[in-house]
C-alpha cells in the first residue's frame, strides 16, 4: 500500500508538520509507503484540456492543507482522499459548516451570516448591524468565515466596537454570533475518527476569550457525556468526515452547542494532553479503509 501526505507549501512550524510527521510514523509502523508532499509538488496543470497528472501511482491521500484547487484536482483523478474533498471545503468555511448542519437536530449558537462587500470605500451598511444588535446581545462574536487557531475571530462589546470590526471584515465572508458567556475563554474539543469520538479536552484561556491553546489556552483531558458523544457522532456523519475535531460550547442548561468543526483539527497537544494516540487511530482506520477498496479490485490506477 502506498500513500502520500499532503501538506501547505509554505507549513514551516512545528505545529504545522507535527500531523503529518506523526501520521508518517504511525503509517511506517503498519508497512505503508508514506510520503510527505507538499503543496508545490502537485500543481494544477491543466494541458489540452486535460488535467496534467504528475503523481506516482498511489493508493490514497491524506490532505492536511485547505487549497481547495489541489483538493478538487486530487478528487478528478480519482484519489481517495482522507478527508473527503466536499467535507474538507464545508469545515473550511464556517458559515457553510453552520448552514449544512441547519435543520438536522443540531444545537448551535445563533448565528447570522454577513453580507458581502466589493467596495473598500463603501461603508458597512447600518441595516445590518441593525438587524443584527435587534437578534443578538452584546457582546457579539464576529468571525471571518476563514481562519484557523483563534485567527479572526473577535469580540464586539459596542456599537462602535460593531460598526469596527464589520467595516474591517466587510471584503472577506464573514458572520455575526451569539456570545455564550457560560463558556467565556472555555470549549470542549472533540476528536473524532471514523465517525466515532476518540476523546476530549477540555480547553481554558483566563486571558482571552477564546480558548485556543495556540493563544494561551491550557487544556485537560475530559470524559463526555453520552448526550455530547450523540451530537459529535451525528455532525460527522452529516458532513461525511472520516476524521475532524468539533468545538463546543456549554450554555446554563449545559447544552453542548456546535461552535465549529474542523475537518484538519491539529492533534499535537490533543496527544499530549489525552494520552490518546490519535495518529496511530487515524492511520489504522485509513489503512483497513483502503485495505477494503483493495480487495474489492477499486483501487485507482490512473
Amino acid at each position: 500500500m502506498k500513500g502520500i501526505i499532503v501538506v501547505n507549501a509554505y507549513a514551516q512550524t512545528k505545529s504545522e508538520l507535527n500531523q503529518a510527521i506523526r501520521l508518517q510514523e504511525e503509517f511506517k509502523n503498519l508497512q505503508v509507503q508514506i510520503e510527505i508532499f507538499p503543496t508545490d509538488k502537485i500543481a494544477v496543470i491543466v494541458n489540452n484540456g486535460n488535467l496534467i497528472n504528475r503523481l506516482d501511482k498511489i493508493d490514497f491521500c491524506v490532505y492536511l492543507d485547505k487549497d481547495k484547487h489541489i483538493l478538487q484536482a486530487l478528487n478528478k483523478l480519482n484519489i481517495k482522499i482522507f478527508n473527503n474533498a466536499s467535507g474538507i471545503e464545508i469545515c473550511d468555511d464556517k458559515l457553510l459548516t453552520h448552514l449544512c448542519l441547519a435543520n438536522n437536530g443540531i444545537p448551535m449558537p445563533k448565528t447570522i451570516g454577513g453580507v458581502l462587500c466589493y467596495y473598500p470605500h463603501v461603508k458597512y451598511k447600518q441595516s445590518i448591524l441593525d438587524s443584527v444588535e435587534t437578534q443578538l446581545e452584546y457582546p457579539i462574536i464576529v468571525k471571518e468565515c476563514y481562519g484557523s487557531c483563534g485567527k479572526g475571530v473577535y469580540l464586539a462589546n459596542s456599537r462602535e466596537e460593531l460598526e469596527k470590526i464589520a467595516e474591517n471584515v466587510k471584503l472577506k465572508p464573514h458572520l455575526f454570533q451569539q456570545f455564550i458567556k457560560e463558556s467565556q475563554g472555555t470549549d470542549i474539543r472533540v476528536i473524532l475518527v471514523g465517525k466515532k469520538c476518540v476523546g476530549a479536552m477540555c480547553r481554558q484561556n483566563a486571558k482571552d476569550f477564546r480558548s485556543n491553546i495556540e493563544i494561551g489556552g491550557i487544556g485537560k483531558k475530559v470524559e463526555l457525556k453520552q448526550s455530547y458523544i450523540e451530537i459529535c457522532e451525528k455532525v460527522a456523519q452529516i458532513l461525511n468526515l472520516d476524521y475532524c475535531g468539533i468545538d463546543l460550547l456549554i450554555d446554563n442548561k449545559n447544552t453542548p452547542l456546535v461552535c465549529e468543526v474542523n475537518s484538519n483539527a491539529f492533534f499535537g497537544m490533543f496527544e499530549q494532553i489525552t494520552g490518546i494516540n490519535v495518529a496511530k487511530i487515524y492511520a489504522q482506520y485509513i489503512f483497513e479503509s483502503v485495505k477494503k477498496i483493495v480487495k474489492k479490485g477499486e483501487n485507482n490506477e490512473f
